[in-house]
């Protein structure tokens, strides 16, 4: 490398003596590249919307290390980028009094750390000199060839550089250095000893310029027949492509006459004035692609200073880095798309096998991977954890034709081990009611853990990136799948996904990567509601501007002055993190007006009056400030203010949506299958519980009591229809939001959100129905389940009052979380808070089949946990889960160190639900009463 920044230095300056002194070995070879087509004139930048800040007009791109194990990615690589333009572009040079030898440079290995120039683009017509470009970040990073827009010049002379001091100063373009520093004017600048490239129609670049001074002279007297000249030119054109031939050039005359006939090679050659030198260079022993060009090139350009050949030899190293880098990319792609083609063929099969398959038997293999974009991931606090929060999909050992083998982003500990094989273990005694009964299930489930999650601390991978790159853990699933019908279900689908799948050599029960990402979106999921013609708030949806925002947001807002809160989601963002919200018509000082306006002009005439225009100009006016002031983002320490949302929000598009205008709102999400012979299923519903806000799912009760079931399923079964015609298949989940209407008192439901992907809900869900062992109806929305060995409540009652018995299962309930946070967990082992668990009477009954599980991620740090309380009554489990957490909390906290937690914004949250009574009913006998007050703060 650091013959390479000596290398610069000649380049910049060849008369400094210490610069010289790096020359070492004077008799290697040095070749340019092909050259590359280039486009117009420059655009230069010091600093760009994304890319990094130029401190150097000299600064060189990044490179990514050609020895990383990591592919490249296009969500992984930089969006912005920036070229650097050398400030001596475009400088009039005096030939050199004699050609001196090629100037020695060493050749670089073929992996380094960093290149030192990317590309080079040349243009030298006669009235126009070079400037040398080098490329994007994005453009190093993927090693692509697209030229710059500039022309290329050889390096100045010693006579007209100037000093990199000099240029830091002020960053112009090249013509504007070249009359202010040089004094030149255009017109009259010296001539150039050598102009090897004189064509009228082709530059040296071997590239059709319709516009340029030689083109417009040979159109001019063949004006007639100027569209067979152009169909000439244009194969022309890829015949040096495809040869990299240099500097060719055209003859006019013949060219004309020529253009009439069809273009054949040795017609094309026949036109060109050096046809012999370009016939030979395809041909040209020991010279192939851009090897042989760059060597053409060098060896046809006189007047080439020992500095330009110095050059030569930067730019020849270099381009064999991109040239590798760019065969890395085109079989990663090629990788890509052999991954893809083989997840439809295997799609395929498992659709005509399914009915087959979902009833003999099979292992399913669970990776539980968030296969978000790179920017998100970034912003997943602990995204290993929040990989592990479904660990009840272990439970689908439920049917006896099923094996689990469960990717677990985390190490676990022999005791954590040891009380998933003891929870899985229930199964016998809950259905017998027998605590005896318990039996070992390790051949059942396996839990693996990939090598490598330790191996990219700081690249945030997902989990099936991390599987993909552990390859112990890849043979022990080949082993465990021999001979075995299997299929992978995922997470949130990405990439890496198929490539597992496809090394395991197994189907995947999930959506296209490319499909989830596009209708997973908030913009997307809107595409798929109006698809299915459901119901969806007011709203706007892809918007990139500010501009188009407070367009869209004035529209809404004068079409629903009814609506007081408006929310601002990311289309790409994640529970909530990417919401924004904002009281818009509280703060609204044109809003008294407008109202009395409408009512003045009536239904009918208010939308068609001139003062309903006024009235949008106002909005419009306010808006800007207005939202500056209130808006308030859900997730504050990642955007604390409005324009660190906006720049997120305009940068990956969202939409505008109504918050319901009533007092009591309820969000209800369903979970869904579309199963590979295209039937559409419902598998879970539930309530959400909002611990941290509004907008912030913390929890769930199970099943769903806010909606007519049938109303629910009527809607979810036409989203999962949509969601089947555009592709997506697997597990996904849709959002609704019901309310009471204020004026008509009926209730409304709206869908909001989509995920194509596995749900935490419907994790739980299978827990739930495994504990009860029982059946989780979304038609109707009850979840049935055997009545245990001792008589309930009801049925004691029954048999009192001498009535018909009731039937062999009875409708349950459940509370359950996975987004329970304490800081003071960390403190105590999860043995120890167990055992304090069942002192305080916090337990899960066989013969009852009711009490409260709990789902255990990690023994590292331990600040998480999930909880699910199941019952008869959603009243009592409602305050169970209450009485669970307020006890906890009193048990593992100091009094002068709280620590940091959710549980009090829950118990809060579901007092808000039972109302004022619920404080009273957590009371209980062997408590003590200020217990009890303490849970009402």
């Amino acid at each position: 490398m650091q013959q390479v920044e000596m290398d610069f230095k000649i380049m910049l300056d060849p008369e400094n003596v210490d610069n010289k002194a790096g020359l070492e070995h004077p008799n290697d070879e040095t070749r340019l590249p092909l050259i590359a087509k280039k486009k117009s004139a420059p655009v230069c930048s010091q600093k760009t919307g994304k890319g990094p800040t130029a401190t150097s007009p000299w600064a060189l791109p990044a490179f990514h290390s050609l020895g990383s194990p990591l592919p490249l990615a296009e969500e992984d690589t930089p969006k912005g980028g920036q070229r650097f333009i050398l400030p001596a572009a475009q400088r009039a040079l005096p030939a050199p009094p004699a050609v001196p030898r090629a100037a020695p440079f060493p050749e670089f290995p073929r992996q380094h750390k960093k290149s030192a120039v990317g590309e080079i683009s040349s243009r030298m017509d006669p009235e126009n000199t070079d400037t040398t470009t080098f490329p994007k970040p994005k453009e190093a990073s993927y090693g692509t060839y697209s030229s710059s827009k500039g022309s290329i010049a050889p390096l100045p002379a010693s006579n007209s550089v100037v000093s990199t001091r000099k240029s830091k100063a002020e960053w112009r373009y090249p013509a504007q250095q070249l009359e202010s520093e040089v004094h030149i004017p255009p017109q009259t600048q010296p001539p150039q000893t050598a102009q090897p490239c004189q064509d009228p129609c082709l530059d040296c670049d071997n590239a059709v310029h319709q516009k340029a001074p030689g083109v417009l002279a040979l159109q001019h007297p063949h004006h007639s027949p100027w569209g067979t000249i152009v169909g000439f030119l244009e194969p022309t054109e890829n015949l040096l492509k495809d040869h990299s031939a240099p500097l060719a050039t055209t003859n006019s005359q013949k060219l004309a006459p020529m253009a009439k006939e069809h273009p054949t090679k040795s017609g094309i050659l026949s036109v060109m004035k050096s046809h012999s030198a370009v016939a030979k260079i395809p041909n040209g022993a020991g010279r192939e692609g851009s090897a042989g060009a760059a060597a053409g090139i060098q060896s046809t350009v006189p007047g080439w200073g020992w500095q330009q050949q110095r050059a030569a030899g930067v730019i020849s190293a270099a381009w064999r880095s991109w040239s590798h880098l760019a065969r890395l990319r085109s079989a990663l792609g090629a990788a890509r798309r052999s991954h893809l083609e083989n997840f439809h063929s295997r799609a395929e099969h498992l659709a005509a096998n399914w009915n087959r398959i979902r009833t003999s038997r099979r292992t399913i293999i669970h990776i539980p991977s968030l296969g978000y974009s790179q920017h998100i991931r970034e912003h997943i606090p602990d995204l290993a954890l929040q990989q592990n929060l479904q660990m009840g999909r272990l439970c689908d050992i439920l049917d006896a034709n099923v094996d689990v083998i469960y990717i677990c982003p985390l190490a676990l500990s022999e005791e954590l081990l040891q009380y998933y094989n003891k929870l899985l273990g229930l199964q016998a005694a809950v259905r017998s009611g027998n605590p005896e009964d318990m039996t070992d299930l390790q051949d059942r489930f396996k839990i693996l853990t990939p090598e490598a999650i330790n191996s990219f601390p700081e690249h945030h991978l997902c989990l099936a990136t991390v599987l993909k790159y552990s390859p112990r853990t890849l043979q022990r699933l080949q082993a465990l799948l021999q001979g075995r019908d299997a299929y992978v279900v995922g997470g949130v689908p990405h990439l890496d996904d198929l490539a597992v799948a496809d090394q395991l050599q197994v189907p995947l029960l999930g959506s296209e990567p490319a499909v989830a990402q596009l209708y997973s979106t908030k913009s997307g999921s809107k595409r798929i509601f109006a698809s299915a013609g459901v119901p969806t708030p007011p709203g706007e949806q892809d918007i990139h501007s500010r501009e188009q925002l407070l367009r869209a947001l004035s529209q809404l807002i004068l079409d629903n002055l009814e609506v007081q809160r408006w929310l601002f989601k990311v289309d790409d963002e994640r529970g909530g993190d990417g919401t924004a919200f904002c009281d818009v018509v509280s703060h609204l000082e044109c809003h008294p007006w407008i109202q009395r306006a409408r009512q003045g002009h009536g239904p009918e005439g208010w939308s068609e009056s001139q003062a309903r225009e006024l009235a949008l100009v106002k909005i419009s006016q306010e808006l800007p400030g207005l939202l500056a002031q209130h808006v308030q983002p859900v997730n504050e320490k990642r955007f604390p203010t409005w324009e660190k949302f906006l720049q997120t929000f305009l940068t990956q598009g969202g939409v505008i949506e109504a918050f319901p205008a009533s007092g009591s709102v309820t969000n209800v999400t369903v979970d869904l299958l579309i199963e590979p012979t295209g039937e559409v299923t419902l598998l879970s519903s539930g309530d959400q519980l909002h611990a941290e806000g509004p907008l912030r799912s913390s929890g769930t009760t199970i099943p769903q009591r806010s909606v007519d079931p049938e109303v629910l399923k009527a809607l979810s079964l036409k989203i999962g229809e949509a969601c089947k015609s555009k592709g997506v298949l697997g597990y996904f989940s849709v959002d609704f939001v019901a309310f009471t209407h204020p004026q008509t008192g009926e209730q409304q439901v709206w869908a909001t959100d989509l995920d194509l992907c596995y749900s935490d809900q419907l994790a739980l869900s299978q827990l739930l129905v495994y504990l009860t062992d029982g059946n989780l109806d979304c038609g109707s929305s009850i979840l049935q389940a055997p009545l245990g060995a001792k008589e309930s409540k009801s049925q004691r009652v029954q048999q009192h009052q001498r009535t018909k018995p009731p039937a062999p299962s009875s409708p349950w309930c459940a509370v359950a979380s996975s987004q329970l946070r304490h800081s003071s967990l960390s403190g105590i082992s999860y043995n120890l808070l167990l055992h304090i668990c069942k002192a305080r009477g916090i337990g899960f009954d066989l013969q009852e089949k009711q009490g409260t599980v709990f789902v255990l991620y990690e023994d590292q740090k331990r600040h998480s946990l999930g909880m699910i309380t199941i019952g008869e009554d959603l009243q009592g489990v409602l305050l169970t889960f209450a009485r669970n957490l307020f006890i906890i909390h009193q048990e593992i906290s100091a009094p002068n160190m709280q620590g940091e937690t959710n549980f009090k914004m829950a118990i809060r949250d579901i007092e808000a639900i039972l109302g004022a009574a619920a404080g009273n009913k957590l009371r209980l006998e062997e408590e003590q009463p200020w217990e009890a007050d303490a849970l009402k703060e």
